[in-house]
């Protein structure tokens, strides 16, 4: 299997944990922001999270230094047009990225400039390359809740003009969905799509309440549904796809080592599995590190790949046309 021609899809990425080391260091002098070095080992060395950390917290640490340059349109969109550059040039076909608005507001942006700026950088890349993408936006857990819907009003104005999806991230804490009910409804009322982040902390119920809650056609990760019966049974009738991300998994202590990870079990029960990055830097892969990851420690044939490609490209939210156009690749 030559793992780099083999068409991807990519549907859980994040923006902030993708960047080039090189681009923090170009960023850092341009913007005049003090960053512990200047050398790009030593930089890459802050950003890469260790092959185990104790757990999710100690990986979320990772994002600091990329976010602390974030912060202009022309910085947004560099980075934005790198990642999808990175992925087009290792043959993924689709890629859907993440990133939090809230993040990036230290220097004056509105949400409106932010979320522009990303898609600008995009469109940039789609243009060059044969790759379609699109941006889900993540509202971080940790911060104050009282601008969730102006980031979601924001969006509204781009969505299926490169935003498609509404989004939870940052650290799980057991039954968080519950405080954000009224914000899951205000964004599906605006037309967004939904996948949470749940269910990688151990956290099986959590799964459940996202899909039940929040109404999730997509879960991040959600690997903890195999020991929450009934988590695991709703994902399956409400055919619930879930963005496994292995090498980040195994990083994050949510599983013990990639021999643990469910993710060749669920696929073989017939769930609808996709395979995917996470962060490009911040666990040192790549999307053909991880399909070469999957197929080797899961047993996956050329045939079972194909079939996860199909499960990711039906279950993006591209457009129907981007779908067409993706399913063309596997014959």
């Amino acid at each position: 299997m030559n793992y780099l021609q083999l068409p991807k899809i990519d549907l859980h990425c994040h923006l902030d944990g993708s960047v080039r080391p090189q681009t923090v260091i170009d960023l850092a002098k341009i913007q005049g922001v003090s960053i512990p070095s200047h050398n790009v080992d030593d930089i890459k060395a802050l950003m890469v999270a260790p092959e185990s950390c104790p757990n999710l917290d100690e990986y979320l640490t990772r994002f600091a230094l990329p976010v602390s340059v974030m912060q202009t349109e022309s910085a947004l969109e560099r980075i934005s047009f790198e990642l999808f550059e990175d992925a087009a040039l290792e043959n993924v076909k689709y890629l859907e990225v993440r990133f939090g608005p809230q993040l990036h507001r230290k220097q004056g942006l509105n949400f409106e400039q932010i979320i522009a700026s990303v898609v600008k950088g995009m469109r940039r890349a789609e243009a060059l390359y044969d790759i379609k993408g699109n941006y889900i936006l993540s509202i971080i857990k940790v911060l104050p809740k009282d601008d969730i819907n102006e980031v979601i009003d924001a969006g509204a104005k781009f969505l299926d003009k490169g935003v498609v999806a509404f989004d939870l991230a940052a650290s799980e804490e057991p039954g968080f969905c519950h405080e954000y009910i009224p914000y899951a409804k205000y964004a599906l009322d605006k037309g967004y799509r939904i996948t949470i982040h749940a269910g990688e902390q151990g956290v099986g119920q959590n799964v459940y309440d996202a899909i039940s809650l929040l109404g999730a056609e997509r879960i991040g990760h959600g690997i903890h549904i195999n020991n929450h019966k009934d988590a695991y049974e709703l994902v399956r009738a409400e055919a619930v796809a879930l963005e496994a991300c292995p090498s980040s998994n195994v990083q994050t202590k949510a599983v013990e080592s990639i021999e643990s990870h469910p993710l060749g079990e669920f696929y073989r029960d017939g769930l609808l599995v996709t395979i995917n990055t996470d962060n490009r830097t911040v666990s040192d892969t790549t999307m053909t590190k991880e399909l070469q990851l999957a197929v080797e420690k899961f047993n996956l044939s050329e045939q079972d790949y194909f079939k996860i490609y199909k499960i990711s490209a039906e279950n993006s939210f591209a457009s129907n046309e981007v779908k067409q156009s993706l399913l063309k690749y596997i014959g």
